[in-house]
Parts: C-alpha cells; structure tokens; sequence
C-alpha cells in the first residue's frame, strides 16, 4: 500500500510520551492531505517509568519499549533515524547533519531532558554511565559490570536524590541479589551500592513521612545514603565530593536532576535558564507558533512545573488538539496542567510507595497499581496491527499489494531466461561483453578505450527517500565495481508517488541527494536522468563506468578457490518484513547499514589482491549467483551453512515463515543444489534470499586469504567470512553442493 503525498507535514521530533499520543491518534485516524514524520535517534522508544522495573528483573526490557519501526510501519508513517543540528522558523524546516531539510507545517519537540553535571569535573577513563539515553542503559550498566572482573563485589554509586536515583538504587539490589550473572556478574557476587545527593536527604519533593519509608528500604537492605554532599568530580576510581570526601566506585550511575539536550540549545529557539523551549499555554513556542515543545522540552513562560512523565502524558490529547487546529486555522486550545499527581516508587521487592497530596502509603497492592497503570499506558503503544485503509490510499490489486520491493521485486531468472532465448539480438564489433554471455554490466568500446554500463532500480521498499536514493545508486554502481570499472557518471529514473507538487518536491530533493551523496565518494557525478508520477517510489540509475583493468567477470574461478562472502544475507526477509510491519525496530539499523556499505572496494580486491571471480549477491540470491558463476566457469563449488551469515533477526524471521515473493522462483535452482544434511532447514533459506544492495562473492586463492580479510576489516566489512571452496566438476549433476 502507498498513501498519496499529502499537503501538509507534521513533523514529531523525538517520540517521548507526547509526541507517541499524535503518532497513536494518527494511526487511528490520520488527518486528511497531510503526512506524518517521525525523527528519531533511534528505533526504540523506552518508557522512563518502567525502566527500574526492568532493571531489576520484574519484566523484560520488550515490556518498557515501544518499537518505533513497527508502530510507524503499522501506521503509515514515515521515519528517519538521523541527527538534528538546527531548525529554520522562517522557511520551517528541520536541519540535519547529513541530509536536507525537512519541511514543516507543524513541528512537536519532545526530545526529553539530560541529567545535569553543572561544575563536576570529569577524568578520562572514569565508570561514569549516565542514565540517559535510556534505550541502551542496561546494555552500557552490563557492559561496565561485567569490565569489573570477578575479583570482590562492585562498587556502585548512584548520583541523585529524585525517584528515579532512589528506584535504580533499589531495583539494582535486587537484581543483584536475586540474578548478578545476568547483569555480568559472577554467581555470589554482590553490588555495594551508594546513593549521594546534594539534598538534606534523598527523596527531593517527596513528603517526610515517604522519605521515611524510602530510608527504611535502604537502612533494611543495606544500601548507603550520603545526604548534604555534591559531586566535585569523577576519578577513575570513583568520586571526590565538595566537602573533602571520596566515595571509591567502580560503577557511577548519572540520575541528577535535569536540563535540556544540546539538540534544544542548537535550535535557537526562546529558552528558560535551563534551556527548555518557552511555550505559551497551549504549548507552541514563543519563537514560532508553527513549532510546540512538549513533556520536559518544554517550559510553560506562565508557570513552571516540575520535569516529571505524568505532566507530558496530559499533555498528548492537548497537543494532538492544536496541530489539527493549527492545519485547519482554528483557535487552539490552553493546556491546563493537574494541581497533583500520584507518585509511585517500585521498591522492587513486590511493593511499592505511594504518596497522593498530603497522604504516604506503601504496599503489594501499590506495586500491583503501579505495575497495571504502566502496562496499561504501554499497551496502547505496543499495538503494530496495520491501520485499515483509508480514501486516499491508492488501488492495488490486493493480490499484489504485499509483493516484496527493492531486488526482491525482480523478475525471475527463469522468465528473463525464457524471453532471452527468443531474442535474436544482432552482434556488433563494439560489444565486448554484452548478452552472449551477460555478467553484471555490459562492456562497450569506445574511440577513447572501453567503457562500462549497467542500470539497475526497484520500487522502493522503505519510506525514507535519502536512504532510498543512497540504497539505489550503490545497488547500481556495484555492478561496474565488480567489473572493475570506476563509475564516472549516472542517470536517474525516478517514479514520484502521486500528490502534492510541494510533498513531491520534497521526496524528489531528498532521493537526489541521497544519490549524490554516494556518486561523490566514487568521484562521480549525475548527468542527467527522467522521472514520471506512479503508484509509488520507484528509483533506480543507468551507471557508466571507466573501465581500469581487463573486465573481471563471473566466468573466472579456478579449483582450490575460496569463496568469499563479504555481507550478511536476509536483506529480503527483513525488507518482507518491514513491509509487513512484522521487522523488529532493533533490525532495523543492521539491516540499513548492511545496504549503505558501498561495494565501491570491489576496483581495489580486482586491482590489488589477485581474485579469480566477483560477483555482487542480489536479487537472485547468494545460490542463483553462485550457480551463474559455477556455470560460466565449468566449476563446481561446496558451501557449508553454518559459516554463511545472516543479519540481526533474519532467522528468527525465516523460523516465523517470512520469505520475499521473490524466493520461490529464486529456488528453481535448486536442480543444480545437492543438500548434505537436512534440505529443508530453515537456515538454507537465506540462500534463496533476495538481497538489496547485497554484499560481494568472490573467489581467491588460500595464500592470499588473510591480506584480503584484513583488507575488508578495515573497509568495514566486518562480517567477511569464507562460506565455501571451487571444486573441479566432473560432469556432475549438481554444480552446487551445501553441507548444513
């Protein structure tokens, strides 16, 4: 399915609980001739009041996140993961570090708050771990855990006095108590854990008689309070505080109270001391009323209020409110924040403390309120069924409309086979490689010497136009790489999606600079191109290359060869998937940056270290291309399956039944596969799979092996692996054999 490009954009940065409120309404019901775009600098969300309970083992961390892949795919909702440098109120657009603009018709902020270290100086090598960002805390608290060693119990020193300190400190204690190893701890192994704020006591703005309750817990539990005392600076071995005193540490948890991100500080907008945006009461900034500041990013000018969840979780129906205002010109509406709310403490021990106005309590059953209020809030985030369609979507076959894109949205070699038997193509004496016997690009001569060309392009399986365009050129300009030519030049094809000429504007803008940012790190340069308006994004590029060396083609591997692969395979699995809203936002990045790692190096593995045979792995799966270069070579080849790598949740994925509709016809092949071992293994799969700006296949000789791997590490083409060996082929009938 494909929306129509709408008029106006709302554009949500950060999704924190405000902005997650407009992105759920918008599922539910999206605002007519308008889009919605989700920044974010990252895939997950995680909800701040289930993070303790996480951390203490009540709950999976799955339990505390919203998954911003999914949710946004299941809502027809763009995403970019990308860093924010700036924002331009007067032509209102969205600045980022590596990309263009984005323009705006409404923007919401809500990029939360950071803790403060005001004066504290911080040595190099010191065991600080701030609690922000929240999506990767208990992976970094792990990680220095597990640095500590199995030499005495770890010391940990949690700064700050608020609840969230007093939880972390409660809640680490009892993971420690109960699980340590799964925090990276040897079993036996104990935390000595420390509070220290710069308060009278811990507990800032809680009523005495909770803080009572709260030193209670930590006298009982063995957990040490220091009271009256701020952190003058952080050691390698802990901290030294303004009154003299040194607290050893080995672990140091950041929980203090907060203030704005750089991010709020590089938009320029009107800011308190703290620097949070200023807003007026129905919650745009006083810079611009075409831009809100939500949840902590935001100061109300008439009243200061306390940086606490409750507040931007009020404030999601307001805000949803005033940007259909705004887009319809309406008056909007004030936000009137609640005179009290309740504050519940998880103790982590299957109790909780409570205090609502004037009245502390503590109790099971707090822990059992506390425990419902927050599944119930996640529950409506964690909901990634796909909305129904709506009157602008566009007609499509409903057979057709989950067909895989990107290569996965090939012909099949079979049919291309077919229609090419019939072809009488005439020769002609320039054609040095062309259709007689096809390889990845064809190979013209020319007055000046030789040059290459191929053209490749897909409908595009992901809705981030730069990415699309970056994804696009390198899936093309691989194809001369691997002849060994430099690609010089390009031409576009482009099918916009049908809509608004402003939206159209804005996709075409970025898809080109997606590509141009590519074509500029090969020294090359886009000459021209043609475009049309379709159903969808379509992008693709016919690439001419010089020609630097004798063409390498597929037909060239000698016996004894080692077979190469330098990428994970599952790009068609996870993009089926994405497609299905099913990918897992924690997939999302590997499988992203999988596809933007250019294949450009292939001219230095053809030019440098003596490689028989190359080809790039694409829409006919890593078996169809191998069988292509078997074939042309008069070879035969092993691979073993257990060497051959797949991307973060590929298998989990292929053990669910999720497979791109280009798969089966990619297994015809498989009268040339002999299995060893089990043939329906669900791990043969990904041989099958169409890969999306795959990775190279290739075959060298053992001796050079180990240059050519540290080569590659270098490059950044971590996963190289050997997958396999060329074989002699005495008249088999299998060219192909793999050992699972």
């Amino acid at each position: 399915m494909q929306k129509k490009l709408g008029r106006n954009t709302v554009v949500l940065l950060g999704i924190g609980h405000t902005n997650a409120h407009v992105l759920r309404k918008w599922k539910m019901k999206p605002l007519e001739n308008a889009e919605l775009v989700c920044v974010s600098n990252f895939p997950i969300s995680t909800y701040s009041g289930m993070l303790p309970g996480a951390l203490s083992g009540q709950y999976p961390s799955e339990k505390m996140e919203i998954d911003l892949v999914r949710l946004c795919a299941s809502a027809g909702v763009r995403l970019i993961l990308d860093e924010v440098v700036g924002v331009d109120p007067l032509e209102q657009r969205l600045l980022f570090r590596n990309r263009p603009s984005l323009a705006y018709d409404a923007l919401s902020i809500g990029v939360g708050s950071v803790p403060t270290f005001g004066d504290v100086e911080i040595s190099d090598h010191n065991p600080l771990i701030s609690v922000k960002p929240m999506q990767t805390f208990l992976s970094r608290l792990r990680d220095r855990l597990e640095a500590c060693g199995g030499g005495g119990n770890p010391r940990v020193a949690v700064v700050g006095g608020g609840i969230g300190s007093i939880e972390i400190a409660l809640c680490l204690d009892q993971r420690m108590k109960t699980n340590p190893t799964s925090l990276g701890l040897e079993s036996g192994q104990q935390c000595e854990i420390s509070l220290i704020t710069g308060g009278d006591r811990i507990g800032a703005g809680l009523l005495e008689s909770t803080r009572d309750k709260v030193e209670s817990h930590f006298q009982r539990r063995g957990i040490k309070a220091i009271a009256g005392s701020r952190v003058a600076q952080i050691t390698p071995s802990g901290l030294v505080l303004k009154n003299g005193a040194t607290e050893e540490a080995d672990v140091v948890i950041w929980a203090t109270s907060a203030i704005a991100p750089p991010i709020l500080k590089a938009l320029s907008l009107e800011s308190d001391e703290r620097g949070f945006v200023l807003t007026k009461s129905t919650l745009q900034s006083t810079s611009s009323d075409q831009i809100f500041a939500v949840g902590d990013s935001g100061t109300m000018q008439d009243q200061a209020l306390v940086k606490a969840g409750v507040f931007a979780v009020r404030q999601g129906p307001f805000l949803w409110d005033n940007i259909r205002r705004l887009l319809e010109n309406r008056k909007l509406v004030n936000y009137v924040p609640q005179a009290n709310f309740l504050k519940l403490i998880n103790t982590a021990d299957g109790s909780a403390i409570g205090e609502y106005k004037s009245r502390s309590f503590q109790g099971r059953w707090c822990w059992a309120l506390k425990n419902r209020i927050d599944l119930k809030f996640m529950k409506m985030y964690q909901d990634y069924s796909p909305m129904e369609m709506g009157p602008d979507e566009v007609s499509a076959d409903p057979e057709d409309v989950m067909r895989c894109l990107g290569c996965g949205g090939k012909i099949g070699s079979k049919l291309l086979g077919e229609v090419l038997k019939e072809l009488e193509v005439p020769a002609h004496e320039d054609v040095i490689i062309g259709l007689e016997n096809p390889d990845d690009a064809a190979v013209i001569r020319t007055h000046g010497g030789q040059v290459t060309v191929t053209t490749d392009f897909f409908a595009s399986p992901m809705d981030d136009p730069y990415l699309v365009g970056q994804i696009a050129l390198l899936n093309s300009a691989s194809d001369c790489c691997v002849m060994g030519a430099q690609p010089t030049s390009a031409l576009a094809i482009v099918q916009l999606p049908l809509g608004h000429p402003r939206a159209q504007l804005q996709v075409m803008r970025e898809l080109m600079a997606g590509s141009v940012a590519e074509l500029k790190k090969m020294n090359a340069t886009i000459v021209g191109g043609h475009s049309i308006e379709g159903p969808r994004l379509t992008a693709g590029f016919t690439v001419l290359g010089r020609q630097l060396t004798d063409p390498k083609t597929k037909g060239m591997l000698e016996e004894g060869d080692l077979l190469v692969s330098t990428k994970p395979l599952g790009t068609g699995v996870l993009l089926a998937a994405l497609m299905q809203g099913l990918l897992p936002g924690k997939s999302y990045l590997p499988l992203v940056n999988t596809m933007l790692l250019s294949n450009y190096i292939a001219i230095r593995l053809i030019q440098d270290y003596q490689i028989s045979a190359i080809t790039d792995v694409t829409g006919f799966g890593m078996a169809g291309h191998l069988a292509e270069m078997l074939k042309a070579s008069g070879k035969s080849a092993t691979i073993r399956m257990d060497e051959v790598r797949l991307l973060p949740g590929c298998q989990a994925l292929i053990d669910a039944g999720i497979e791109s509709t280009l798969a089966p016809d990619n297994r015809l092949v498989t009268d040339k596969v002999q299995f060893i071992g089990d043939a329906a293994l669900p791990a043969n799969a990904a041989l099958f799979d169409p890969q999306t700006s795959g990775g190279l296949l290739f075959g060298i000789a053992e001796s050079r092996l180990p240059e050519v791997v540290d080569f590659l590490g270098h490059e950044g083409f971590e996963e190289t692996c050997v997958i396999g060996e060329v074989t002699a082929n005495p008249a088999a009938t299998s060219a192909l054999t793999v050992v699972s």
